[in-house]
């Protein structure tokens, strides 16, 4: 027989142990680490699903690729900008925006918001006119109708499409001086909120308005832009376009991606991810004493046959290896066991939504290939190395009476 130490393991754990106590022990490890595995595998694959679904809520709030001025506000020489634009084949459509903090007024009630102004082309980049969910979307007909972002319309209590109510937007006037009158502090217009749209806590306090209105509140010239924000035909190319614009732009442009905008988001989204695989690893640490306790307590039990196994001439290091075998086999026991029983879990939520964060979102799980590996291999690096160290049982232990 090639290996008679891996024989005598797996007899050690598929045999019927001399007491029922350690036939207890040796299966309670396999059990503990089923679920501490199903478990982490479960954590995991909700956390992956939660970072789908945060890609989906933000995936039309920032642009494949956003362009500024590497210093001060205002886009210069758009005219050459929008050539460059135009002639890369990579870019599906582009629009001007130009945002900035605003005072907005209605009945008395006030607060501070950001206005974005955007042209006719800013729903082909960003389809904002899609999650609209009461009164439409600006017409760009008048330069004053305006969507608004729900908590910012429900704090002032603006009712929507209506001529005869209008809020007042107050920009103020950069420079020095004395201030005569109340036309120096502050330029104002009247506003009319066409519709409402979520903020999805990315653009809470935001209003969305024609260019124009952004430009004559701020004295801007006809034509101006502080970024343009691009629809790519393929995102996954986002950092070669990005690559090709600056070298044809030069410098004075910035350029960012999407992941680039949203850097401190998925940050944090990682981090939580990182604390909460630390913890289960954690869990699947001290769950191997479990595994520690079932080798030390098999070693007692079978001390009389191991006494018999050395007289007979097997070399200490094969007895060693029983042990440490056994150990390893109750380790890809319980992992595969809970990785079938994680994904039984997940695919039960998957198909029932039985699980849910409130009334209306289900946990959002998501099973892929690389949440198996990370799994499996935390587990079984702490399960061999457990095992290795409580298998080196010494000679004079099993040879004293």
């Amino acid at each position: 027989m090639k290996n008679i130490a891996f024989y005598i393991a797996s007899r050690y754990l598929l045999a019927k142990k001399g007491s029922t106590a350690v036939t207890f022990i040796t299966w309670l490890a396999v059990g503990a680490m089923t679920v501490a595995v199903a478990a982490m595998f479960v954590i995991i694959s909700v956390f992956s699903g939660l970072e789908n679904l945060n890609k989906d809520l933000i995936s039309n709030l920032h642009a494949d690729l956003t362009l500024k001025n590497a210093t001060g506000k205002t886009i210069k020489d758009l005219g050459k900008v929008t050539e460059v634009l135009k002639a890369n084949k990579e870019i599906l459509s582009f629009s001007r925006v130009i945002e900035e903090k605003v005072y907005i007024n209605f009945n008395g009630k006030g607060d501070i918001a950001y206005l974005r102004g955007v042209d006719s082309a800013y729903t082909k980049v960003n389809p904002i006119n899609k999650d609209v969910f009461f009164g439409v979307y600006p017409s760009f007909k008048y330069s004053n109708e305006v969507l608004m972002e729900n908590n910012l319309d429900n704090r002032l209590s603006i009712p929507i499409d209506s001529s005869n109510h209008y809020a007042t937007i107050f920009m103020p006037k950069p420079g020095t001086g004395i201030i005569n009158k109340e036309e120096d502090i502050y330029n104002k217009r009247d506003i009319l909120v066409t519709g409402v749209f979520p903020g999805k806590d990315q653009l809470d306090n935001y209003i969305i308005s024609p260019i124009e209105l952004a430009e004559e509140l701020l004295s801007l010239p006809k034509k101006s832009a502080y970024q343009i924000v691009i629809k790519l035909k393929n995102p996954e190319n986002a950092d070669m376009v990005k690559q090709n614009l600056l070298s044809s732009l030069g410098k004075t442009i910035q350029i960012k991606t999407k992941e680039e905008e949203n850097a401190a988001f998925w940050k944090m989204i990682n981090t939580e991810k990182m604390f909460i695989y630390l913890i289960f690893a954690l869990v699947i640490f001290i769950t191997t004493f479990n595994l520690a306790g079932a080798i030390i307590i098999l070693q007692l039990d079978k001390k009389e046959q191991a006494k018999s196994l050395i007289s007979l001439g097997l070399p200490l290091s094969h007895l060693r290896k029983i042990y440490f075998y056994t150990g390893i086999l109750i380790v890809i026991s319980g992992v595969v066991t809970g990785l079938i029983l994680g994904t039984a879990l997940c695919y039960f939520q998957l198909y029932t939504e039985f699980f849910r964060a409130n009334d209306v979102l289900p946990f959002p799980v998501k099973i892929v290939g690389q949440n198996y590996l990370i799994v499996a291999c935390t587990a079984s690096l702490f399960g061999v190395a457990i095992s290795w160290f409580f298998s080196k049982i010494s000679k004079d232990y099993i040879t004293k009476n």
